[in-house]
């Protein structure tokens, strides 16, 4: 029996969401100390295109998982992904408007919105198992 790609989709999605330990969580915050280190010393195009995308990901998926939980697992994940792109830039306007917005800034915007999506997806699960 052959098993398809949403379904491992799924799987893997339910594996982020799901973690008790906060593992993806705390990938994402290595995820952005890989990021503001790439900024700022190897400015490695190689490692800032892995460590968006896996950030993208994971918290694509947190918000996903908060916000459109009844929607097909694919379009799930481009609806978590638009919506991260949105709270990024709009993290990124509010600071912009704060402070001048430099790499340390930019990996706080990072930081933050992370930050959000993984409660929020948190919340969202407790909300469900009751």
């Amino acid at each position: 029996m052959r098993v398809t790609s949403s379904f491992k989709l799924h799987k893997l999605e339910n594996f982020i969401v799901h973690d008790p330990k906060l593992l993806f969580t705390l990938t994402s915050y290595v995820l952005i100390l890989a990021i503001y280190t790439n900024l700022s010393t190897f400015k490695s195009p190689a490692i800032g295109i892995v460590t968006f995308f896996l950030f993208f990901w994971i918290n694509g998926i947190f918000l996903a998982h908060a916000f459109f939980e009844k929607e097909d697992t694919f379009f799930r994940l481009m609806f978590g992904v638009l919506l991260l792109i949105m709270l990024l830039g709009f993290v990124g306007w509010l600071i912009m408007i704060i402070y001048n917005l430099d790499v340390t800034r930019f990996t706080l915007v990072l930081l933050i919105v992370a930050t959000f999506s993984s409660s929020l997806s948190r919340r969202m699960k407790y909300k469900n198992a009751t």
